[in-house]
């Protein structure tokens, strides 16, 4: 069993859930799977949090499903419905997730930190398909993801080689958001969380499902679905918008709330 491998904390109003099996280095198990899942669903619940953090203990992101486990007979979710293997890799959450990537992000590690919105990456660690090296297919959105987010032939130089890539490479194709140095990935991750959090979270949170919605959209339904929401941020917030921006919020590179 993997009791109480998934710490949450709440800092300000950015929800920080680490993964803490450094034994195996994060690596995730069925039950720790279930837990991941479990606290993203009370991120999204929960009142006070606007934005998450995931990260993992030790030094090292996540390196994948534990496959000693599997060995062993304790295999991770594997169904069609439902929660991925690697816990929450399914969920449409309706508040942004940042990785913290610190060591190794690999195999399912990766898959996971793709799940998040945005990844802060320290300049020593390493990203990368390594199940490519054992025949583990990639089933929690890797395949899926990673071309979104980095273009098509990128995402197959990463998912036919199993090659491992650094923090200077990742960044310049796009796979992480920000290059910190060691040691600093939860603390700089923390910090853009909070700046995500200064400003109105309607229009934040409406503005990021339009996205996510229309990339399976054509230009049409996707600008009908940008509508919609809009529109449901122009009533929640618009007034208070337009008192602020007369009042003078946000002129002269000035973004304070």
């Amino acid at each position: 069993m993997s009791e109480n491998s998934v710490r949450t904390e709440l800092i300000g109003t950015t929800f920080v859930v680490t993964i803490d099996r450094p034994q195996v280095r994060n690596a995730v198990d069925r039950e720790t799977a279930a837990q991941l899942a479990d606290a993203f669903r009370d991120f999204d619940e929960h009142h006070d949090a606007k934005v998450a953090v995931l990260r993992g203990e030790n030094g090292t992101f996540c390196s994948g499903a534990d496959l000693a486990a599997i060995g062993a007979g304790n295999t991770n979710r594997f169904e069609t419905h439902g929660d991925g293997p690697m816990g929450p890799t399914r969920m449409e959450l309706r508040k942004p997730v940042i990785a913290a990537i610190d060591g190794f992000a690999v195999a399912g590690g990766l898959e996971l930190a793709l799940w998040c919105d945005l990844r802060v990456m320290e300049r020593d660690a390493v990203v990368g398909v390594f199940c490519r090296r054992f025949g583990v297919p990639l089933v929690d959105g890797g395949t899926v993801r990673l071309p979104r987010i980095i273009g098509t032939g990128r995402a197959l130089d990463l998912i036919l080689t199993g090659r491992a890539v650094g923090a200077d490479e990742a960044l310049s194709m796009g796979l992480v958001n920000r290059v910190v140095e060691k040691g600093e990935a939860r603390t700089r991750a923390i910090e853009l969380a909070d700046d995500i959090a200064r400003f109105p979270e309607t229009c934040m949170r409406h503005d990021r499902l339009s996205m996510y919605q229309g990339l399976t959209l054509s230009e049409e339904e996707a600008l009908h679905v940008e509508f919609q929401h809009g529109w449901t941020s122009m009533q929640a917030e618009m007034t208070d918008a337009v008192s602020r921006f007369v009042e003078g919020t946000g002129r002269h590179g000035s973004f304070e709330r």
